[in-house]
C-alpha cells in the first residue's frame, strides 16, 4: 500500500518535464527508489522523524498538456516507522492514526499548475483517519532519463504541512506539536 500523497505530488511534477508523449509511470517499489517521511516537533524541543514503510501508486503524464496529468497514491499507514517500537505502537493506535480502523491514507489528484521549468503545484484530495480535505502543495522534477536496465524514469520530490485536528487527531502534544511536514521523494518507472 505504498501510495501517498506526496508520491502524487511529485510525479504530477514530472508534467513539466520534456518528455515527447503522455505516458504512466509506476513508483518503483521493488528498488526502494521512493520514500514517505514525516516529521513533527516533539514538545517543541525537537523533531521526531519517520516514514511509512509500505505505499504504492502511479501517474501519468504529459509534458505538452501539464494540466491534463493525474496521480493516485495509497499509503499503509500501518507501516509507519519512527525507529522506537513503544512510540510507533502509540502513534498507530485510537490516539493517533487508528490503523485498525483506518489502515489507508490515500491521495488523489485533481489539478496540475505549473510554476516554472520543472516546477509544479497539484490539488487533490487526501484521505487520512478518515477525513477527506482537498490540498494543494509545490512539487519539484528531480530529473528523468533512460536507466541502466532498459527503462526510462522520472524522479520527484514534494512537501505539505497538514493540521492534526484537521483530520481528527487531536491528542494534545502541546503547542509546537500541532502540524505534521509529509515529504515524499519519489521514482517513477516509465510503463
Amino acid at each position: 500500500m505504498k501510495k501517498l500523497l506526496l508520491t502524487t505530488l511529485f510525479s504530477v511534477t514530472a508534467l513539466t518535464a520534456t518528455a515527447a508523449q503522455a505516458a504512466t509511470y509506476d513508483v518503483d517499489n521493488e528498488g526502494a527508489h521512493a520514500s514517505v517521511n514525516f516529521q513533527i516537533q516533539h514538545l517543541g524541543y525537537s523533531w521526531l522523524t519517520g516514514r511509512f514503510n509500505d505505499f504504492d501508486g502511479s501517474f501519468e503524464y504529459d509534458a505538452a498538456a501539464p494540466e491534463k496529468s493525474s496521480i493516485e497514491v495509497v499509503i499503509d499507514t500501518t507501516s509507519l516507522d519512527s525507529n522506537h517500537a513503544e512510540r510507533d505502537k502509540h502513534l498507530k493506535s485510537a490516539d493517533f492514526l487508528d490503523v485498525k480502523k483506518y489502515p489507508t491514507a490515500t491521495f488523489k489528484s485533481t489539478g496540475f499548475k505549473s510554476t516554472g521549468e520543472g516546477k509544479g503545484e497539484i490539488t487533490g484530495d487526501f484521505t487520512l483517519h478518515g477525513v477527506t480535505k482537498s490540498i494543494t502543495f509545490p512539487v519539484k522534477r528531480i530529473g528523468e532519463g533512460n536507466d541502466p536496465w532498459g527503462g526510462y524514469r522520472a524522479g520527484f520530490t514534494g512537501s505539505t504541512t497538514l493540521k492534526l485536528k484537521d483530520y481528527g487527531i487531536d491528542y494534545d502534544l502541546g503547542p509546537a506539536s500541532t502540524t505534521v511536514e509529509i515529504t515524499l521523494h519519489i521514482e517513477g518507472v516509465r510503463q
